[in-house]
């Protein structure tokens, strides 16, 4: 090695894979459907009426996971499907039938490209799996 120059490994030399996260947008409720690939099947935690009625008081906090629905063609309808966040769909429908707010509504949306090789079911279970218990920490808040 000559002096003076840094040495360089073959781990720095390789060629690092940036990722590109999906794209974030408001989409009207109206064009929102609940995807059939949403894995939660069981209504765990807080009822969907109780998060309709924080949703209501706070705003919503955590956007949903969006994917675009395909027609026969494989054209976009213009509908997306929500695969992940399906309780918070549930209380924003049920904040709509309610009135309380419109069906029209942007809906703050990480949407994912219709051409992901990335299920929808994998978004799902991935939301629900990856969740950090939160009772030790309320605990620690109240100590």
């Amino acid at each position: 090695m000559a002096p003076g120059r840094p040495s360089r490994s073959l781990s720095t030399m390789a060629t690092v894979q940036k990722i590109t996260l999906s794209s974030s947008r408001d989409i009207p409720f109206n064009k929102l459907v609940l995807s059939q690939s949403n894995v939660r099947r069981v209504k765990a935690g807080v009822s969907i009426e109780e998060l309709a009625g924080d949703i209501a008081r706070r705003g919503l906090l955590q956007s949903l996971s969006a994917r675009p629905v395909l027609d026969a063609d494989g054209a976009e309808t213009g509908v997306f499907e929500i695969p992940a966040g399906g309780r918070r769909y549930q209380a924003l429908a049920l904040l709509v039938k309610r009135k309380r707010l419109a069906k029209t509504a942007p809906v703050p949306c990480v949407v994912r490209e219709a051409s992901s090789d990335i299920l929808a079911e994998d978004d799902s279970l991935a939301e629900n799996v990856q969740r950090a218990p939160l009772l030790g920490s309320v605990l620690e808040l109240s100590c």
